[in-house]
């Protein structure tokens, strides 16, 4: 476990059992039953090399928890003397630590995240069969791992032999996510400062790229600055992969950092952002390679700007997730228009773009997602309760203090024959980290320049790198 990691679960123990204990009320509430939440598999990368081990983020939410071949069952059902908050994990083992470092065991465990009891991970089978005795339901995350339900399977037939002896097995199987994903759409504030933390490294790796950057480099050496800046500051990872794209390469949403020179005259996009104590942060900033914006692309870069602006506006408690999208296309499509990039001989009125949806062409994605443990967090972006309407959907969800989420226009110009030159392969996005309050939002990643004066003034007074 990293140290950084280590601490931050050792001070949240209080948080993490207030999940649990939600989650055990909820179940109770729903007549009992048993939830099983196991952590990420690990997983080979070529003969005895694994992959970089991340834990499950549903799991590492409910427990705090880090290391591999892990389990938590939550016994909704338990007498008020027995454990209704259980792990399953690695037994101590001096010599594996040799190798791969501290293990807490068991009753480490439960003494470090506040367990009622844990057993060793390889206890898992024999225990599960007699936890699901007699109880009137199971929840787990149904479908989601074809090998976790054959071996889900494997329990109940395992207490369904017994049935001759009057044994039940759960006569119900409910997906357990829903109830998660809706505890996790609220961020509380634990999970708050660390995602402020979060996004002030990315901001700080940022402002490094911008004043490090100068034609002639390659893609790769610019996220190579990003990458240190995110380890040197101490977060665990990147959240994502690293997207920085020079010249044309940044009309292609999710193109991968390479090997492309950058070129004097060229924006490069960036979009990257680290992962601190189990929580992402997402930043996209694009600049000039040379420090200072043509005229085309600063028109193009202004109106991508001004559409965050009014997305940021549109972003408050009591409106819907779809507001900050309404607002941004609403000056995007405006600014396509005013730029002939949309003929205008071929609408009426800035409605007619937006109805047709013109303005797809050259932006094709949403202004938002959820943030939190994932970058692209879980939770619905439709109230599952409304009604479906003509299209059969069902209306955007509301937004309530506490979501995190983000906040993201861009207009991405390929040449093409019916596109003015002067903005040919320009591609733009701005991309900020937002936590909703009761009347407004609170940006989470602005220590890095958006207004493209700042920018250049930035790059232009870079003669070193940014060492804070």
């Amino acid at each position: 476990m990293n140290s950084s990691t280590e601490a931050q679960s050792l001070l949240a123990i209080d948080v993490y059992r207030s999940r649990r204990d939600r989650v055990l009320a909820a179940l109770r509430e729903a007549g009992g039953g048993v939830a099983i939440i196991p952590t990420a598999r690990e997983v080979m990368r070529n003969r005895d090399a694994d992959y970089p081990f991340r834990h499950d983020s549903y799991f590492y939410y409910l427990t705090g928890f880090t290391e591999p071949e892990a389990t938590l069952v939550l016994n909704a059902s338990a007498d008020a003397a027995d454990p209704a908050a259980i792990l399953f994990c690695r037994e101590k083992n001096v010599e594996r630590e040799t190798w791969e470092g501290f293990r807490y065991g068991p009753e480490g465990a439960r003494l470090a995240f506040g367990f009622d009891a844990a057993f060793p991970i390889d206890q898992l089978d024999t225990e599960m069969p007699r936890l699901l005795a007699d109880n009137p339901a199971l929840h787990y995350a149904l479908g989601s791992s074809a090998e976790f339900d054959a071996q889900v399977r494997g329990w109940l037939a395992a207490v369904r032999a017994q049935s001759r002896i009057g044994v039940k097995a759960p006569t119900k199987a409910i997906d357990l996510l829903p109830m998660l994903d809706e505890m996790r759409l609220i961020k509380d504030a634990h999970e708050l400062e660390i995602m402020r933390r979060a996004g002030t490294i990315s901001a700080v790796a940022h402002r490094r790229a911008m004043q490090t950057c100068r034609p002639g480099m390659h893609e790769y050496e610019i996220e190579a600055e990003l990458l240190y800046t995110f380890r040197r500051r101490g977060a665990q990872a990147p959240a994502y992969g690293t997207i920085v794209a020079a010249g044309a390469n940044a009309c292609t949403l999710h193109y991968p950092a390479g090997n492309t020179i950058v070129r004097e005259g060229d924006l490069i996009l960036i979009d990257a952002a680290c992962e601190l104590d189990g929580y992402a942060s997402d930043i996209t900033r694009t600049f000039p390679a040379s420090g200072r914006f043509t005229s085309a692309q600063r028109e193009i870069y202004d109106i991508v700007l001004a559409a965050q602006y009014a997305a940021v506006d549109a972003t408050r408690e009591g409106v819907s997730f779809d507001a900050p999208h309404e607002a941004a296309v609403r000056v995007l499509a405006q600014g396509l228009l005013d730029t002939g990039i949309i003929d205008r001989n071929k609408f009426a009125t800035l409605d007619d773009v937006i109805a047709e949806r013109a303005y797809q062409r050259f932006y094709m994605h949403r202004t938002s997602h959820w943030l939190g443990m994932d970058v692209h967090d879980a939770g619905d972006y439709r109230d599952a309760r409304a009604q479906l309407d003509d299209q059969g959907a069902r209306a955007w969800r509301t937004l309530k203090a506490g979501m995190t989420l983000t906040i993201e226009p861009g207009l991405y110009i390929r040449a093409a024959v019916d596109v003015p030159e002067r903005y040919a392969n320009i591609g733009i996005r701005i991309e900020d980290d937002a936590i909703v309050t009761a009347d407004g939002c609170e940006l989470t990643t602005r220590e890095v320049p958006v207004d493209a004066d700042e920018i250049e003034a930035l790059m232009r007074d870079a003669q070193t790198p940014d060492a804070n």
